[in-house]
Formats: structure tokens, sequence, C-alpha cells
């Protein structure tokens, strides 16, 4: 995976923050176990920044997803959405002699060899073989520098349609898995596998109104995978202290041209996502990055996009990457103001939770 060079610390880290802006308190209830009763039936909240720091608050309107997410689009815009899809990543498996162990599988290291976290690693040893529910055999190669483990899976064709048969969902730990719909934890449109965890502001179109989304407007489709680092909180003082996790992006030929054509025109480029927006800010932004490969783009408050003009996204966990990344987008009072507003409208949060689109001020193409 690659490093940070100090040039890169340099263009994406513009104001230095104390990690405690990104924190709120939310009450327990107000976290989401379970999704809406159907996908567009989530809550939406309108965040209008373009005016900032000037003007009103900018904070509302709140109304049902599918009724208002058409209306804050404008004639000309890009929709653009992560196309990844979750994997069954989470294998229970047997050890020689009973035990059982658990693996959660992280990214591929070569075409057998994955990156995965392993319990009870205590019990682990190089080379051991464990048994998955269909007798195949998953090896565990070597402990990494990292706590991470390189296992070897099965000689199979499809990962992916293996992973569906003997894996399940890494859902996070505040969704109950009991019952739960497994197509609810993936977007309508994902196709290619690879995330262990839901780009979750897709999670609310259903087919009807992403058909009507597509019926108006051009949609491109961009690919992260997003890893087990996204959901983690920050366990620095400051932002420009923490060590960016990196995820496997790529951009193809057609959502290029579309993205690009796009720009030229001075048409906005709404991301759905912030998935989605970490791959056109590494491409498109002040980094210009390839269009494949790993990003750790950081987005952090005083961070000047290039792309990006307006974006969907959820109410993200307390002292996170996504939080920063969010108030790097609208400015961490109105962002604060925002998060205030959708708990004293008894909004729900998190990966199963309601929306926020945010509005934000005009982008500086580089």
């Amino acid at each position: 995976m690659p490093s940070r060079s100090s040039e890169h610390l340099h263009a994406i880290r513009c104001t230095v923050v104390n990690v405690d802006e990104l924190d709120y308190h939310l009450p327990v209830e107000l976290i989401a176990h379970q999704p809406a009763g159907e996908r567009g039936a989530s809550q939406l909240l309108v965040v209008n920044a373009e005016s900032w720091p000037g003007g009103n608050n900018g904070i509302g309107p709140v109304g049902r997803f599918d009724e208002l997410f058409e209306q804050q689009l404008r004639d000309g815009d890009l929709i653009v959405a992560n196309d990844t899809r979750v994997l069954h990543a989470r294998l229970h498996l047997t050890r020689p002699g009973g035990g059982a162990a658990e693996l959660l599988l992280l990214e591929p290291v070569s075409a057998r060899t994955w990156s995965a976290l392993a319990r009870p690693a205590r019990r682990l040893r190089d080379n051991m073989q464990l048994t998955a529910s269909d007798g195949s055999i998953v090896t565990c190669m070597a402990r990494q520098p990292d706590g991470t483990w390189h296992v070897n899976l099965p000689e199979i064709d499809n990962t992916a349609a293996w992973l569906e048969r003997v894996g399940e969902l890494p859902l996070p730990p505040y969704i109950a898995s009991d019952n739960q719909p497994a197509d609810r934890y993936q977007t309508i449109y994902g196709s290619n596998a690879g995330s262990v965890a839901a780009p979750t502001a897709g999670l609310h179109f259903d087919d009807d109104l992403w058909h009507r989304v597509r019926r108006n407007h051009d949609v491109a489709h961009v690919t992260l995978h997003v890893g087990a680092g996204t959901f983690q909180p920050i366990r620095v003082d400051r932002l420009d202290e923490h060590d960016m996790h990196a995820e496997r992006y790529s951009v193809s030929d057609s959502s290029h041209q579309l993205i690009q054509d796009a720009r030229a025109e001075g048409r906005r480029i709404v991301a759905v996502g912030t998935t989605t927006t970490r791959v056109l800010e590494s491409v498109y932004g002040p980094s210009k990055r390839p269009r494949s490969g790993h990003t750790n783009l950081f987005i952090t408050p005083g961070y000047e996009f290039g792309c990006v003009g307006a974006m969907l996204t959820n109410f993200h966990l307390p002292k996170s990457t996504l939080m920063s990344l969010v108030m790097a987008r609208a400015g961490i009072d109105r962002i604060r103001s925002a998060y205030a507003h959708a708990i004293d409208q008894q909004m729900r949060f998190y990966s199963f939770g309601d929306a926020m689109f945010i509005h934000a001020p005009p982008v500086r193409r580089p």
C-alpha cells in the first residue's frame, strides 16, 4: 500500500483540527438497528452550505428520502455512485481439534491469498488449516506485523460466489443480525464485490427512484472497496496526527469521460456517499492520483475540493474520518448544527439510518 509523502500531506491537510471537534453526543435510541421498512422510506435532511460562512444557517428541510432527494438535483448535474458490493467476508471456521475460529477477509494480496482479521488470534498458528462449513480448507499462512493474517483460500473459480455459500455479511455490531434481509445491506446498483462494509448513502435508493434519477440525469459509477478502517474512531488528539487507512479504487474509461465532460462544462458533480467523494477527490482533486490503485486521501476541514460540488451522506460515528470529510465539505459549525437538528428531529443514525444532502460551496478546479 502507498505511503504518504510530505507533499501529499501538505496538499490535503490545510487546517489543524482537534479530534474533539468531531465529537457529539448521540442518544442510543437514535442508532438504527434495522433498516427502514422499505428503501426510500428513510428521512433526508437538506443542508445548504453554499453561502457558508455567511447567510442563514442553511439547515432544513427534513422530508421522506424518496420524495425530497430529486428536488435537490439541478439540470445538468452528474450523479456519481460507488458500485462496490459487500462480500460475505466473515467466515466461521473450525480449528484442528474442534475449536471455533473466525476470519474477516479484508482484501486480496494475490489470487488466493487474502489479508484478514482473525480470532481467537492467540489460538492460531502459522500454516494452521481451518475448515469451512462446506468442508473446504482455509490456511492461516502467517501473522503480519500489523496483527492481520495472510490466509490462503481454497482453489475456487469465483471467490465471491464461494463466500456467499460459506460466509456471512460483516454487519456492524450495532445492527441487529437476526432475520436481517441480506440484500438491504447492499445497494441496488452494486456489482463489483470487494467491500467489507456497505457504502451506506446508496442504501436509500430503490429501483424506482434510481430509475428516475438515471432518466433525468447523467450517472457515472466509480468503485471503492470499503475497508474495515472506514468506521474506526480516530485515536489521536489532532487530525494531522492520524494515519489514514488505504482502500482500493478504480474509475472506468466510460465514467472518466462522463466526469471529465461535466467538469469541462462546469456542471455540478453530486457524489453519493463519502466513499465516492474520496475516489473523485483522489483522481480529480488536488492530489491527481491515477484512475486505479489505493487511496489513503484524508479529507479534513480546510481541504479545497476540486471535483465534488454536492454530496449525499448518512449520519456518521463521532470522531471518525467520515465526520472529518463532511465537516470539510460543509464547515465544522454547520455540520455540528445539522447533527444537533437531526437529533432534535429524532432522525436515525449510522449505516441503516437517515441521510443528509449537502449543497456545498463551488469547487476550485485544480
